[in-house]
């Protein structure tokens, strides 16, 4: 958003300057190429267009084909659009009327017509670029327009307060008792009257909350300032802003969707569908308008985000219509303060909060979809939570990441679904995987608010209150939990146990916090346990988790599905050789939990960082029951710390070394000052009733234990225990990762005669491998080759994690003929020091055939030249 304070003339240098972009593009885009027509028989047998070699030249001579001979040609061209020689030849012997075409001239037939296509595609692309920067164009100059208007109101505001005060100075001093008076009643807050809530009076509330949202969508109303790391373009999310000086907290964003006007205000009605806060809204009646409006009235109820604070509800009024120039209007208010119609009385547990006129104005654009603007705007009474909690109900940062922009991003991700409509994720519809996702979340938020009327109650404490236990054993919980896995234990629990608790932490980075969780579940996690939750054993001394040796097993993280930004994404985690407990016995076997994972890009401002996991069936079918627990921190203030990215991997050789190491390791540069967040967590196990004493003391101690883990990491994590951040000043990555990085470059070097990488100044060497283009992987000596390193090109590759690397053998990313081609020379990396591979086909983690130009194999030695592994380089690779 653009902003300017200080005079029109300057506003207008503003917005002429940030639009220059926009023109900046219009000329390529309009020049679009011209596609040839699909009915086009005359085909050169020479081509301009170049698909990997060169294509034979003849002697200029042209063919005219026949519309049968098209048909026939266009026939194979959809089965196959590159078809081999014997195919070409093949297709002569089958169809006479090409007889009289030379197989030369059917395959410069091919290479025009995939020329053809691809420059069909490309100018769609374009069309398609060029209406969305049209629309952003036209988005940004309204932008300029509303910000003028409101630098114009600053400064006569600016001007009247100027005067007043200098009248104030010039006047003789009145000190009479009616001065005194009258100055003391500006600063009451005026108390309005009852509103009439009858039919009538409910339209006439409802044209006036329409009245006050447009003023705030595209007016000046609301005081609107660019939030902090949202830049408008091309490819943005949209534009965002947050309020400034404004009661409550508001947000504003504008933004492209590529779906019609009524779909849009259809998704953004089913707020539970996209706000992973929202626990219910309910009609509760619908009245129409002479104008052809509908009036709705709602009640809403939203889960509180900790354990610390009571969930919020609504009475609300929302009002749909149609302006003049086409334009669709949702807009809502709170009835707090009506008489003579309906209202709904403050539930128990639920502190009512008050929404001020919002909503949504959609507007037809211009060759498809739709524009956008949402305001949000509410007052969630901070008062009723600890003054340490306040920040999460006084933040407009926090309102627009978890509902103006979630909106946005749940219409873009439907809109890229519908153009899309590709299966993913294991053979899942990305519909079916949203609502899996959905799932998740919601079952964590009922675990964290433990609302009496879904049947949960609270169990005595144990003298000490920092974890809350509560259990549940209502038929609507346990319905469809008493199934069978596939590995053939039964799940025989008939009720389910909550164990949870919140914590405040200090300086720690919410993002890098939660990636530890994930990437290093072995520093918090029990694996008893997880086999405990997995099986849900029928009851026994013995069932019940203990420390037994071998039960510990590798983490294999299995990527699923991502958002479109990927904010959030979603996983399936291979816990191999868990041990399960079943009458006194250690079955091995392995342990698969579905994971949700947000909010972990740093830079994100305001972002709530969740990691939501449940224990499911190897068979992962959809009705599959799903009893989640896990982590979410949320941060209690704007400022975000600028961390390494690396630093997560830092910390785990830190806690390797344990207290006694004392080395500082990992980039740990960020602004100076405090930052604070609340972690809450939430653990549910499903359990035998008569085993509920011993269960509870179980959850009590397993999630202390945690509690002590995320200490111990959250220290090792703050910035304070290594001091001055000003004097602070290390290279990113372990010694151990610094001195691999060396010998890689050092073993290219000797035994193929070039340099691996570019020296660029005063980087470091394990830095410039990390961002090298090509994909750089390295693998272990063993008897069964398995990767050890890679850099971020290797892991986008493979579809991977540095955890998950380690899992992945290097027979597993080769088919057959690749695998006897790599072994059969393999001995030559040990003899000569290096081997050239032609280029060839490769798989990912996930089975996807990844294509590469040609690779290179190198011996890679140590200090004492003694071979330390091999390293791998696939240049200029891509998925097919």
């Amino acid at each position: 958003m653009l902003i300017a304070a200080e005079g029109t003339g300057k506003t207008k240098a503003k917005a002429t300057k940030n639009l220059e972009w926009i023109f900046e593009v219009s000329p390529v885009i309009r020049s679009c190429p011209k596609v040839p027509e699909e009915n086009e028989v005359m085909m050169a047998v020479t081509s301009s267009c170049k698909e990997g070699n060169k294509i034979a030249m003849d002697n200029g001579k042209y063919v005219r084909y026949t519309p049968e001979q098209v048909d026939a040609l266009e026939r194979l061209y959809h089965e196959c659009p590159k078809p081999s020689s014997m195919r070409r030849q093949q297709l002569i012997r089958e169809c006479p009327i090409l007889a009289n075409i030379e197989p030369k001239q059917i395959k410069v037939w091919f290479q025009n017509r995939r020329c053809r296509e691809k420059q069909r595609k490309e100018a769609s692309r374009l069309q398609a670029v060029n209406r969305k920067l049209t629309a952003m164009n036209k988005l940004l100059m309204e932008e300029n327009d509303r910000l003028q208007k409101q630098v114009s109101q600053l400064v006569y505001e600016n001007s009247y307060f100027r005067q007043q005060t200098q009248n104030a100075t010039l006047a003789t001093t009145d000190t009479s008792c009616e001065s005194v008076v009258t100055s003391g009643q500006h600063h009451l807050t005026p108390q309005h009257p009852p509103r009439d809530a009858s039919p009538a009076g409910l339209l006439s509330i409802a044209e006036e909350t329409l009245t006050e949202f447009l003023s705030k969508a595209t007016g000046t109303a609301v005081e609107w300032v660019q939030m902090p790391g949202m830049k408008p373009g091309p490819d943005s999310i949209g534009i965002v802003a947050i309020s400034h000086g404004c009661t409550g907290v508001a947000a504003r964003a504008c933004g492209l969707v590529g779906l019609d006007p009524t779909r849009v205000a259809e998704i953004l009605k089913d707020r539970p569908s996209w706000f992973r806060d929202c626990r219910a809204v309910d009609v509760m009646n619908v009245l129409s308008t002479g104008n052809g409006g509908t009036i709705e009235l709602l009640y809403m109820q939203l889960y509180a985000p900790t354990t610390l604070a009571p969930a919020r509800d609504f009475w609300l009024l929302r009002y749909t219509s149609v302006l003049e120039d086409g334009s669709l209007v949702v807009c809502e208010r709170s009835l707090n303060n009506t008489q003579n119609g309906p209202s709904i009385p403050p539930a128990a547990n639920f502190v009512r909060a008050e929404m001020l006129p919002s909503g949504y104005l959609i507007r037809p654009c211009e060759g498809g979809g739709s524009i956008i603007h949402i305001v949000d705007h509410m007052d969630l009474e901070p008062w009723s939570v600890p003054e340490v909690l306040r920040p999460l109900y006084e933040s407009s940062t926090l309102l627009a990441q978890k509902t103006t922009m979630a909106a946005l991003r749940h219409l873009r991700q439907i809109s890229q679904e519908i153009s899309q409509p590709n299966v993913t994720g294991w053979g899942r519809r990305p519909a079916a995987l949203r609502a899996l996702s959905q799932k998740l979340s919601k079952g964590f938020n009922e675990a964290v608010n433990g609302f009496t009327d879904e049947g949960w109650s609270m169990l005595e404490s144990d003298g000490v209150d920092d974890v809350t236990l509560l259990v549940n054993s209502s038929p609507g919980k346990m319905m469809g939990i008493n199934l069978s896995y596939s590995n053939g234990f039964p799940s025989m629990g008939n009720a389910v146990l909550c164990a949870k608790a919140s914590m405040l932490l200090q300086n720690v980075p919410p993002a890098i916090l939660l990636r530890f969780l994930r990437e290093h579940r072995s520093e918090w996690a029990d694996s008893g346990i997880d086999a405990y939750s997995a099986a849900a054993v029928k009851a026994g001394p013995c069932s019940l988790p203990v420390s037994r040796g071998g039960s510990f097993g590798g983490q294999v993280i299995l990527p699923l599905a991502h958002t479109i930004e990927h904010e959030e994404f979603m996983e399936v985690i291979k816990l191999e050789n868990m041990g399960h407990y079943r009458d006194d016995m250690i079955m091995p076997g392995d342990i698969f939990l579905l994971q949700l994972c947000s909010g972990v890009d740093e830079n994100a401002v305001g972002t709530c960082a969740e990691l939501i996991f449940a224990p499911i069936d190897a068979s992962f079918s959809d009705d599959a029951p799903i009893i989640p627990s896990g982590f979410r921190i949320i941060p209690l203030d704007s400022g975000m710390d600028a961390s390494s990215p690396n630093r997560t991997l830092d910390l785990a050789s830190t806690l390797e070394v344990g207290a006694a190491g004392n080395r500082a390791t990992g980039d740990h540069s960020g602004r100076c000052g405090s930052t604070k967040s609340v972690m809450t967590i939430a653990f549910q196990f499903v359990y035998e009733i008569h085993l509920q004493e011993n269960v509870a003391t179980m959850a009590r101690q397993y999630v202390r234990s945690i509690i002590a883990s995320v200490q111990r990491v959250a220290l090792a994590l703050s910035p304070s225990r290594f001091g001055s951040l000003a004097d602070f000043r290390t290279p990113p990555g372990t010694p151990e990762a610094q001195t691999l990085g060396r010998w890689i470059c050092d073993s290219y070097r000797c035994y193929l005669g070039v340099e691996l990488l570019k020296n660029e100044g005063s980087e470091s060497i394990l830095k410039m491998l990390w961002h090298h283009t090509d994909a750089v992987l390295c693998c272990s000596l063993k008897a069964l080759p398995v990767f050890t390193f890679a850099n971020q090109a290797g892991l986008d590759m493979l579809e991977t994690t540095l955890v998950a690397l380690q899992d992945i053998s290097l027979e597993k990313i080769f088919d057959e003929n690749g695998r006897k081609a790599l072994f059969a020379e393999f001995p030559q990396v040990m003899q000569q020091g290096f081997m050239c591979l032609q280029g060839g086909i490769c798989l990912s983690s996930m089975g996807r055939p990844v294509s590469y130009e040609r690779a290179v194999a190198w011996k890679v030695v140590n200090d004492e030249e003694n071979a330390h592994c091999i390293c791998f380089m696939f240049i200029n690779w891509s998925f097919v």
